[in-house]
């Protein structure tokens, strides 16, 4: 009897064929012509033939399931999801990620040299009447997703950008890439050289573990060369923003956790929210690496944990707030650069500071939203400035000056207990950070003042004026600093927290805030050139400056003296 097999499962035997009659040596000179025997041998040392993939079209899961039947392969049912497919997918027809259901089986097979490698399958589900159809013609015609894989043994940084390095010397271009969440595992695909003597014309390097550091180059150079697909990807950043808010507004996070998945129904029972929609979020979240999909429902990870209320350095409030009044206001971005009116200020018809210190519940979530970026201030109490201070005999006392709800004074007076603490901020705020600080167990070495920066107190050690600056235009700035200034006795020392404008053009968080800024407050970030001319103009020195986490920087400053000007515009003799 004569069994006529479909499309996908012949292309599936044929893959399986393929896989059993490779191996590492005689594959590679295939896929890379050109590889001389020394750079054959190292590149057979550190990644090895692992598995051939494709991407086939079942109707349903049984379906799958005769396909592996019929080329004699064995794997549990049902496919785990596959991220990266998806979203190349998605990019690719224009479709929502959460719209297609692809998953991935890595049945086992054993080749004529007796390794053990597998046949990566790829599975979008294509039920009747879906309208996938076409995306499923037009795959199985181009091959997109065909591709012949090795694993990397020892995933070191070094080795892993010398296999990129040797696949670009021989023509092998960078096409996508990504970090699977459910495997924790990175790959990177590339491009045949047309030279290639072999079908396959993608090649992937699988790498255990989570490396996208490395990754974010690979992908800066492939989308060099998809410019559509980039600005498609750039465009699509409002819905991450409003996914994550979203997300974090029905209170999913709190709902969730790392070890137990929740079903989508028992979880919009809990949150208030349609089923299907709420899986089309979670799916979206997924994406963004926010949730993992399993049999038993979704789990939370540790980018999405941070949005739970009671997590340690939650940014919960900072995803309601950009997703909230400051989201609102950026859609007037254009009307800024056009006028140079601060679109907040257009929106709202006040500043923000107003508009928050009106509304008890709006200024309580702008307070913590400013705590919620504290993993910068982490560095921050063991400043060589401070930790002087705290070696003072009879104890030293720090000024923040518009320290917020006091995250971190609270912070320094936690690792210096003989260091006593001053918090100027507006009424609300000091209480505020009266309540936290007193929790904390800080609240007898702390004094609380209700005021403006025209009531900085004087006789402090050290000053801390903490992402304030970049809130104001240079006049005010100046002003602000004058007053600290005045207020400091000879000896003392200011340390100021901003993030601080690189002078080469590279990436930084402080271009982006920069743009914020701009649009939201009225302020603006800085170079380190431009804070220094302004601290002279205060009659202030920049002595030093150290980097901090999330692109901060903390400034080390000091009243001006008499002489010629030391480093960094600091004078000689300053410590620091």
């Amino acid at each position: 009897m004569i069994t006529t097999l479909s499309g996908d499962t012949s292309r599936l035997l044929a893959t399986v064929d393929f896989v059993k009659e490779q191996d590492t040596a005689t594959l590679l000179p295939l896929l890379l012509p050109g590889l001389d025997g020394p750079e054959l041998r190292t590149l057979a040392e550190h990644c090895r033939f692992a598995h051939a993939a494709l991407l086939v079209f079942p109707s349903d899961e049984a379906e799958l399931r005769t396909m592996l039947d019929d080329c004699g392969l064995v794997a549990a049912l049902p496919p785990r999801p596959s991220v990266v497919v998806r979203e190349r997918l998605a990019v690719r027809h224009r479709r929502p990620a959460a719209v297609l259901d692809v998953g991935i089986l890595r049945p086992a097979v054993v080749g004529a040299d007796g390794e053990r490698r597998m046949v990566e399958v790829f599975a979008l589900t294509v039920p009747p009447g879906s309208g996938l159809d076409p995306i499923a013609a037009h795959e199985r015609e181009q091959q997109h997703e065909t591709h012949v894989a090795f694993e990397v043994a020892a995933p070191d940084p070094l080795v892993l950008r010398g296999l990129c390095a040797t696949f670009a010397r021989h023509g092998a271009t960078p096409d996508g890439g990504g970090y699977n969440p459910h495997e924790n595992g990175t790959v990177f695909y590339f491009t045949a050289p047309a030279e290639a003597k072999v079908g396959y014309r993608r090649v992937e390097l699988y790498v255990p573990g989570d490396h996208r550091d490395m990754l974010a180059a690979h992908l800066d150079e492939h989308r060099a060369r998809q410019p559509a697909e980039t600005l498609l990807r750039l465009l699509t950043g409002a819905w991450t923003t409003q996914a994550l808010a979203a997300f974090t507004q029905l209170r999913i996070p709190d709902a969730l956790d790392g070890e137990r998945g929740v079903g989508v129904e028992e979880l919009a029972r809990e949150v208030g929210a349609r089923p299907r929609n709420l899986a089309t979020l979670l799916r979206y979240v997924a994406m963004l690496g926010g949730v993992t999909e399993g049999r038993d429902g979704f789990r939370l990870t540790a980018l999405g944990a941070l949005l739970r209320t009671d997590a340690p350095g939650s940014m919960r409030a900072l995803a309601l707030m950009y997703g909230g009044p400051f989201y609102e206001s950026f859609a007037g971005l254009a009307h800024t650069v056009r006028t140079g009116e601060v679109a907040f200020e257009h929106l709202f018809g006040e500043n923000h500071f107003d508009h928050f210190a009106r509304d008890p519940e709006l200024a309580e979530l702008f307070d913590r939203s400013m705590a919620a970026g504290s993993a910068m201030f982490d560095p921050v109490p063991t400043h060589p400035v401070l930790t002087a201070a705290a070696e003072t005999p009879a104890g030293a006392t720090v000024v923040d000056v518009a320290g917020g709800n006091g995250e971190l004074l609270g912070r320094i007076l936690a690792a210096h207990p003989r260091l006593h603490g001053i918090l100027l901020e507006r009424p609300h705020a000091v209480e505020a950070a009266r309540l936290r600080l007193e929790e904390a167990g800080h609240g007898t070495r702390c004094a609380f003042l209700a005021g403006d920066f025209a009531d900085v107190p004087e006789g402090g050690d050290v000053y801390v004026l903490s992402r304030v600056l970049h809130d104001w235009d240079d006049e005010r700035c100046r002003e602000i600093l004058r007053h600290c200034a005045r207020a400091m006795p000879d000896h003392a020392d200011l340390l100021v927290v901003e993030r601080v404008l690189p002078s080469d053009g590279s990436v930084s968080l402080a271009t982006a805030w920069d743009l914020h800024m701009m649009c939201n407050v009225g302020g603006r970030e800085r170079h380190a050139d431009h804070y220094a001319a302004l601290f002279a103009d205060a009659g202030l020195a920049l002595v030093d400056r150290a980097g901090l986490p999330l692109d901060g920087n903390v400034l080390h400053v000091r009243k001006a003296r008499s002489g010629p000007a030391g480093p960094c515009g600091g004078r000689p003799g300053n410590p620091g």
